[in-house]
């Protein structure tokens, strides 16, 4: 007798409408993943309020216009949940840090090694990611969408989404003063809307990065040269510390109230007290210092076209070299030697790829002791870069207790955070001085200088910002006011009036100055060279005897 066929029970799944679950995208990245937009719009706006109702209706309207338009049979389920992803991880940087992500955060992101990125991948972001991004894509994952036959489907998904647009216009027109001032006073406001900014953003960096493939590079000081060698005959040797996330409010030679450098405070140094970066984050910053634009006129483009400092330096016949202990060197060192600490991962200061910033140190002297002519040595430092701060110095620099011991901020108070941030400061001065230590034991060899300038600075919690990288137009001062320390050794210090030098101490300086201020050390001559950014041009007597 023939057996029958088993049925196989079919597995019961919800089914929804395509245009009910485009409501529902869109109410959940609206007032779920948007978080800090809210608090922003709440604030300017004020809460409660008409204009601030009227703002949640009419981007309601325009995500679920744009969420309906995408209602295509086997579009659907990929674009929301790419959409729910992407807003979900932005969210949690947005929403914790406080990170405004623009296209410079965006390249920063590219550029970064994955120890950096490691410690934002934390658990706290794996559980945001789980709740807010996989969670309601496994929601999506498991219904079965009901779509209309097409025609039917395009003319009624035509009139609503018609209608939706209708509704946003209508709320835009009806408080388009409203809206606007907000928008032109808080210029932060329209970059958290999420997924809208990040992916813009995104699209953005994509279409540069595209276009700066076809980059050629022009020269520059092409009638670069040293004017003349020391009247002693020793070769002229400067070292430039390329600090990371030092913020000059926390460095006690400004003023600050903890003594995080007591080192440096008792070199014969110059500390200008008023100084500021060029951008926000090293991939901005790094190119932008060492080139021979100012602020106002850097963009990445003339970055990555234009020869740099050490390539006028170079062609003066200084030997130039880059030690990187960071996330590269943003192309700057692309033609010179250049040495990664993290690709050594020397055990005695590194851990994973990550090494404490001694590993400078520890070849300095011998780099020092085998110099033959003038030269110019970048020391790339990983600094304070956070958010794990309690990594970045070792045990006996962990003065300022409680510190943080994760990074995991949101698990820290802000002491906690501050401490773990100053221990951080507090190394670099030791880092500093050291350096001019070794320079100073071998005044008899060379005339050495030192010049150290941070590459951006740090927020710790003011405002809601933590870490750094907001946008210039936005960001608080903690993030662009930097620490510029300048040693000069006895020979070279002879060519420079003190009294003068000093009384310069608080006037303003920048990144636009290193470029110019490193040539006038070195003694270049060059049509590029510019006195006026020159910070010790006003004061210098001669070239040094």
């Amino acid at each position: 007798m023939e057996s029958l066929p088993i049925a196989t029970p079919r597995v019961l799944r919800p089914v929804i409408g395509s245009v009910t679950l485009s409501l529902i995208v869109a109410l959940y990245l609206v007032f779920v993943t948007n978080r800090t937009f809210w608090s922003k719009a709440m604030e300017y706006l004020g809460a409660p309020s008409t204009a601030l109702f009227l703002l949640a209706v009419g981007l309601f309207a325009l995500f679920s216009a744009v969420c309906v338009t995408a209602s295509v049979k086997y579009l659907t389920k990929p674009f929301f949940i790419l959409l729910i992803m992407i807003a979900a991880a932005s969210s949690r940087f947005m929403d914790t840090f406080g990170t405004i992500i623009d296209v410079d955060m965006i390249r920063n992101a590219a550029e970064t090694t994955g120890s950096e990125a490691g410690h934002l991948l934390t658990t706290g972001f794996l559980i945001h990611m789980l709740l807010f991004g996989i969670v309601p894509s496994l929601l999506i994952m498991l219904v079965r969408i009901k779509h209309r036959p097409l025609f039917q489907k395009f003319k009624y998904n035509l009139v609503l989404i018609l209608c939706l647009l209708a509704v946003f216009t209508s709320v835009s027109i009806a408080n388009v003063r409203t809206f606007a001032a907000a928008i032109r006073q808080h210029r932060d406001l329209a970059a958290t809307v999420n997924p809208v900014a990040p992916i813009f953003s995104a699209v953005r960096y994509v279409v540069a990065a595209g276009a700066d493939k076809n980059v050629v590079l022009q020269p520059l000081g092409t009638d670069a040269r040293v004017m003349a060698p020391m009247l002693s005959g020793k070769p002229r040797v400067t070292i430039i510390v390329a600090g990371e996330t030092a913020r000059a409010e926390n460095f006690s030679l400004g003023g600050y109230a903890r003594d995080t450098n007591p080192l440096l405070a008792r070199q014969d140094i110059q500390y200008f007290t008023d100084t500021s970066s060029c951008g926000t984050a090293t991939a901005v910053s790094l190119p932008c210092m060492f080139s021979v634009y100012t602020r106002s006129s850097y963009t990445h483009r003339k970055g990555l076209e234009t020869e740099n400092l050490l390539d006028v330096l170079t062609r003066a016949g200084i030997k130039a070299e880059w030690w990187e202990n960071n996330t590269g060197s943003k192309g700057v060192a692309d033609r010179i030697a250049y040495t990664s600490f993290s690709d050594i991962n020397d055990p005695r200061f590194c851990k994973s790829n990550e090494c404490l910033d001694d590993v400078h140190l520890d070849r300095l002297g011998t780099w020092l002791d085998g110099v033959k002519g003038d030269s110019v040595l970048v020391i790339h430092q990983l600094g304070s870069h956070g958010p794990a701060y309690y990594l970045r110095y070792p045990e006996k620099f962990r003065r300022f207790t409680p510190d943080c011991r994760t990074a995991e901020l949101g698990k820290c108070s802000r002491e906690e955070i501050v401490n773990a941030y100053d221990n951080s400061i507090l190394y670099t001065d030791y880092i500093v001085s050291t350096v001019i230590d070794m320079l100073k034991a071998r005044e008899d060899k060379m005339a050495g200088s030192m010049v150290y300038m941070s590459d951006h600075g740090e927020s710790l919690g003011e405002r809601g910002l933590y870490l750094h990288g907001a946008p210039y137009f936005i960001a608080p001062s903690q993030q662009t006011h930097i620490p510029f320390v300048l040693w000069t050794g006895k020979e070279t210090k002879g060519g420079i009036d003190q009294a003068c030098l000093q009384a310069t101490a608080r006037e303003p300086r920048s990144h636009d100055n290193l470029f110019h201020t490193v040539l006038g050390l070195m003694n270049v001559s060059t049509k590029v060279y510019e006195p006026s950014l020159d910070a010790v041009a006003a004061c210098r007597t001669s070239a040094g005897s």
